[in-house]
């Protein structure tokens, strides 16, 4: 697949929570943590995240450490990473406090979706997944397309940053290169509660396998950097996904 290099970037909790069972923000990683998302996202020529995530925030999180400011200057990358928003909905809040940081905003929707921004300043460019079929339960965002696209677009690097369906859709096409995985110290329990990874799963013998690069402990929280083993004879294609 002709794409960007794709790196998940997530925080969860000990049982493997990425919130409660209230989809509340995820406030619980420390200072190292932010920091340490914070400089992942200094890398990228763009972020995506699902619209779940954005309206359970209202925001997103601005690049202001100084020296990683610098070093984009220094790489010619502009001052702020693409903030790309995928909702196959398009129904997104247009009050949010996101659509005033100032930060380049993309959309990424469906046919449906894009309606409603449609004359709306607020998305500097708003992408359309090329199949717009709907079902009962799910609208589909066809990966395959739109990650080629954005290549085309100039974006060689990409950081995820949730929510579980988008990184499970994104795992499904064997999309994701790399995970960044904060471990902190809670437990939130909750059978609802969301994890770094949802949609339907895979059986056993089809995980998703991983080959660890780097374990490194701060304080009480533990960081791991895990490569992708690619999937042998994957088919690319279109996958659900539902915001």
């Amino acid at each position: 697949m002709n794409k960007p290099q794709t790196t998940v970037v997530l925080a969860m909790t000990a049982d493997g929570k990425i919130t409660d069972r209230a989809s509340s923000p995820a406030r619980f990683g420390s200072k190292a943590d932010k920091l340490h998302l914070e400089k992942q996202i200094s890398f990228v020529d763009a972020v995506i995240f699902g619209a779940g995530t954005l309206r359970s925030y209202g925001t997103t999180l601005p690049i202001t450490n100084l020296e990683l400011l610098q070093a984009r200057q220094k790489r010619s990358q502009p001052p702020q990473p693409i903030q790309i928003v995928c909702s196959a909905s398009g129904k997104i809040n247009p009050q949010l406090r996101f659509f005033s940081q100032p930060v380049p905003r993309w959309l990424l929707t469906t046919a449906t979706g894009a309606k409603f921004w449609q004359e709306k300043t607020e998305f500097e460019q708003i992408l359309i997944s090329r199949d717009d079929r709907q079902t009962k339960y799910s609208q589909l965002i066809e990966w395959t397309a739109i990650l080629s696209q954005l290549k085309q677009l100039g974006i060689d690097k990409l950081a995820i940053l949730g929510g579980g369906k988008l990184v499970a859709s994104l795992l499904e096409v064997d999309a994701v290169d790399e995970f960044y995985l904060t471990i902190c110290p809670f437990i939130f329990g909750g059978q609802n509660a969301p994890t770094p990874v949802e949609g339907r799963g895979w059986l056993q013998q089809q995980g998703r396998q991983l080959e660890l690069i780097s374990v490194k402990q701060i304080d009480r929280e533990v960081f791991l950097h895990y490569k992708v083993k690619r999937v042998r004879n994957s088919e690319f294609g279109v996958q659900n996904y539902s915001l």
